[in-house]
C-alpha cells in the first residue's frame, strides 16, 4: 500500500510509534486507498473499507466496553470512530447492524478456524484467553486480538496461531496499532518470526509486558505445554 519511502522502521527511536498516532498513520495510508486488499496473498480478507468509512456513532463509542467490563485500547477505539467495515467483516460485532462487541474463546475461535482434531486440543487455552477476535493475517495461520492485562500503553496483544505441526500460540505484535500498522505496510519488521518484535528496541518492552501476563514471562506457548493443559499462569511468573 506504501511506497518504500513511507516506511517506519520498528526500531526508529523517538518517533510516534504507539497507540492513537500509529493508528492515524495508518488511516492515512488507507484513506488515500481505500480499495487496496488488507492481505495481498489473500483476496479473501476483501479490500480495508467497504465503500466509505462506516465509524460507530461518537456517542456510541464514548460508553464502548469489552463484555468483561474491561475498556477499548486507545488504537481500537480510534480505528472504531474511522471505520467498522473491516472488523465487522471479520466477526467483531453482529450482523444486525449494531455495534456490541462479539468476543469469542480463544478455544472456540480455534474450533471453528481448524475444526478437528485442533479443536480439541485448543479449547482448554479459553480459561486464558476468554475474549478474543479473529483479525486478517496468515495463510495457514491466523491473527487474533486478545483482551488480556493491558500494557503499559493500555494496549492488548495480538497472537498468531498455527497448526503446522503442534498447534501453537505465539505472541506476535504487542498491541492492535502495530498489527494494524504492518498489515498496512507501515512497519518494517526487524525480522522473521512471530515473536520478531520481542528483540525490537521499540516494541521488545511492551512485548515483554504481555509475555509476563500471558505465557508467563515467555513468548508463546506448543501443545501440550500450559495454557493447553489446564495450568493458568499467575501474571507474575518470570
Amino acid at each position: 500500500m506504501s511506497h518504500p519511502t513511507d516506511r517506519i522502521g520498528a526500531s526508529e527511536a523517538g518517533s510516534p510509534e504507539h497507540g492513537v498516532a500509529l493508528v492515524e498513520r495508518v488511516i492515512a495510508s488507507v484513506s488515500a486507498k481505500p480499495d487496496h486488499l488488507v492481505l495481498d496473498h489473500a483476496p479473501w480478507a476483501g479490500s480495508w473499507l467497504d465503500g466509505p468509512p462506516t465509524p460507530v456513532p461518537t456517542d456510541v463509542l464514548a460508553s464502548m466496553r469489552f463484555p468483561s467490563g474491561r475498556p477499548l485500547p486507545p488504537s481500537l477505539r480510534r480505528w472504531l470512530a474511522y471505520d467498522t467495515s473491516l472488523l465487522t467483516r471479520f466477526g467483531w460485532f453482529p450482523p444486525d447492524g449494531s455495534h456490541r462487541l462479539t468476543p469469542r474463546p480463544l478455544g472456540d475461535l480455534a474450533a471453528t478456524e481448524y475444526g478437528e482434531p485442533w479443536a480439541t486440543l485448543y479449547r482448554p487455552v479459553s480459561a486464558r484467553f476468554g475474549e478474543c477476535f479473529l483479525l486478517p493475517g496468515g495463510s495457514d495461520s491466523r491473527r487474533v486480538f486478545a483482551v488480556t492485562e493491558p500494557d503499559e500503553t493500555g494496549e492488548y496483544p495480538v497472537l498468531a496461531l498455527d497448526v503446522d505441526d503442534l498447534p501453537c500460540i505465539e505472541l506476535m505484535y504487542p498491541g492492535f496499532d502495530a498489527y494494524l500498522a504492518d498489515t498496512a505496510g507501515l512497519l518494517a519488521m526487524p525480522k522473521d518470526g512471530y515473536t520478531a518484535l520481542a528483540t525490537d528496541p521499540t516494541y521488545g518492552p511492551r512485548m515483554r509486558t504481555h509475555a509476563r501476563h500471558t505465557f508467563g514471562g515467555r513468548y508463546g506457548s506448543t501443545f501440550p505445554e500450559a495454557p493447553f493443559d489446564d495450568t493458568v499462569f499467575d501474571d507474575t511468573d518470570a
